[in-house]
């Protein structure tokens, strides 16, 4: 085939014309290419196959291992592709006896298939010289949450193999789901990044089919592990239930001991401490760190984006108070960065923690996306924090995550993203948003229904900052509204000031998604959290019962009695 590189060197034109032509050929080159190579890569095993029929009667699926992936496929969303690529893997028969073998194999197909996206957006960088500069970070966000996406597999992989052993089986089951879950996302967070121009929405369109190829069939991976692993509890409490054992109790792991902070290390912008930025501080952070590394933020204000890569784990962010610690950025969507670029401060190593700091983004309302904290670590808490901006203050964008005692105050879909994560004795603020502008409290981002995924505020107060209140009837704010299909958003047991509207929820765009999310409101209190007059859609509920909101705690949510001892933050695991 002709090197792409080679044709768009022979063209010649000038001014934007030249990069619209060149931007358009290119881009249909390489969607053919692409399309060809997934097409190929999925289809290549079983044409094979076909042709070897008649040559060797081993290549066929034995019956026995037919019936198997039948099965496990059958509770997918994508069932023939499901059982198109698994049937096609090369010596499947020996492979496949058990629902779990399927599971296996269907990730390691995946896998495969990231790989190749990596490939290409890979190459989108090195070849294509008309790109703007808010689509290379766009590309370069892909190539972040493909890698991701790799070590996500991975780690369900590993889970898989020794399951249901050496964890519970709710542990299991739980990390399981974040995991794939948050691959999912991975392959959306990709495409988003490219919305914002009609020139981002042709390299948007060269992605497309290999980023939905991976949601698919990681769909898929997360609707067989979810069947297996409901169907391995509910035996288990069944077997529990009639030796009269309380089997979650026993299956849970105790609260841990809090530790001691100590620091490890020292920032302070006058140069008395270690570091005088924080980023420098979490370079020289030990990698895959198995012991908590604290990183002491002397008071003052911190002019840097920061970032703390997936190999930096196990790191604590300690501030001397929230007011006076202020890690602080400006980057923003209008001035041609990405919403996922744009965090001031951006977690992704795991088992992060953070205390007494304020993360703020101060490029204002008319800038529009602008992120003061991204948050993708799994295992992560913020305990005595200030999260500052406008819109899209706080992205919540994948795993497991906790908030205590914090404020969060912004304007538009200002808590935001795909974690699973719950909100405590949090301060929720909406405040005065640029000129014809509705505040929205939440976004939340589910895609698929099997995620396990959601945000829940708890024991919260929703209000106003001080210069939305004498205002607030020209400024329309709402509890939320759906940004995915099955957004899923909780409030419960929480103070809700009469800066929401009486109606609670608004829409997103006409009737997309009200059939499909998942909006619930319980115990609420306030001049605003009368339901009466809420929305009338088929996806909001008010829950009456206790059974049904325990499912929304810390300690069911986020498997918070597993995890939340050990950071030494309050919290409460029931309602």
């Amino acid at each position: 085939m002709t090197n792409i590189k080679q044709v768009l060197a022979g063209i010649k034109y000038s001014g934007k014309n030249k990069k619209k032509l060149l931007l358009s050929l290119f881009v249909t080159l390489l969607l053919v290419t692409t399309v060809v190579a997934i097409v190929a890569g999925v289809n290549s095993h079983k044409n094979s196959n076909n042709n070897n029929n008649n040559a060797s009667s081993s290549l066929s699926l034995s019956h026995h291992s037919h019936t198997i992936i039948k099965s496990a496929c059958s509770s997918t969303f994508y069932p023939e592709l499901c059982f198109s690529v698994i049937s096609s893997e090369p010596g499947v028969t020996h492979k496949v006896s058990t629902h779990k073998d399927v599971i296996e194999l269907s990730l390691n197909i995946t896998t495969r298939a990231v790989e190749h996206n990596f490939f290409i957006v890979e190459n989108l960088i090195k070849t294509q010289k008309g790109l703007t500069e808010r689509e290379k970070t766009a590309l370069h966000d892909c190539l972040e949450n493909i890698d991701e996406t790799l070590d996500e597999l991975k780690q369900a992989h590993e889970d898989l193999q020794f399951y249901p052993n050496k964890k519970t089986l709710y542990q299991h089951a739980d990390d399981l789901k974040t995991v794939i879950s948050s691959a999912i996302t991975n392959q959306i967070t990709c495409l988003d990044g490219f919305s914002h121009e009609d020139d981002d929405k042709k390299v948007r369109k060269v992605l497309e089919e290999g980023q939905v190829h991976v949601e698919h069939l990681c769909s898929n991976a997360l609707a067989m592990t979810k069947n297996m692993t409901d169907k391995d509890i509910a035996n288990y409490e069944q077997k529990m239930m009639a030796v009269g054992k309380n089997n979650r109790k026993l299956m849970e792991e105790e609260d841990g001991e809090a530790e001691t902070v100590k620091a490890d290390v020292v920032v302070a912008e006058d140069g008395s401490g270690d570091f005088k930025t924080v980023s420098a501080a979490v370079a020289a952070a030990p990698e895959k760190s198995k012991k908590r590394f604290v990183i002491r933020i002397k008071a003052g204000v911190y002019r840097e984006n920061v970032e703390v890569g997936k190999k930096k784990t196990n790191i604590m962010f300690l501030g001397d108070s929230r007011t006076n610690t202020i890690i602080t950025g400006s980057r923003n969507v209008i001035d041609g960065t990405t919403t996922f670029h744009s965090a001031t401060v951006a977690i992704v190593g795991e088992q992060f923690l953070a205390r007494d700091i304020t993360f703020q983004n101060t490029a204002g309302p008319s800038k529009h996306q602008a992120v003061a904290l991204r948050v993708g670590a799994d295992f992560s808490a913020f305990y005595n924090c200030d999260i500052l901006a406008y819109q899209d203050t706080l992205y919540v964008h994948k795993n497991r995550q906790f908030f205590i005692n914090c404020l969060i105050a912004g304007t538009v879909d200002f808590i935001f993203g795909n974690s699973a994560v719950v909100f405590q004795d949090c301060d929720i603020h909406a405040r005065l948003p640029d000129s014809g502008q509705k505040n929205m409290v939440t976004a939340q981002g589910r895609v698929d229904p099997n995620q396990n995924t959601g945000i829940v505020i708890q024991k919260c107060r929703i209000g106003a900052t001080q210069d939305l209140d004498p205002v607030k009837k020209n400024f329309p704010t709402y509890l939320g509204r759906p940004w995915k299909e099955y957004s899923r958003t909780v409030i419960m047991q929480t103070i809700i000031s009469d800066v929401i509207e009486p109606v609670g929820w608004h829409e997103w765009n006409g009737n997309f998604a009200l059939d499909t999310l998942v909006y619930r409101e319980y115990q609420n209190t306030g001049p605003g959290a009368g339901t009466s007059k809420r929305v009338a859609w088929k996806g909001f509920k008010v829950i009456t019962s206790d059974a049904e909101a325990q499912a929304f705690t810390t300690g069911s949510f986020i498997a918070g009695s597993s995890w939340l001892g050990s950071t030494g933050f309050p919290f409460s695991l029931e309602l």
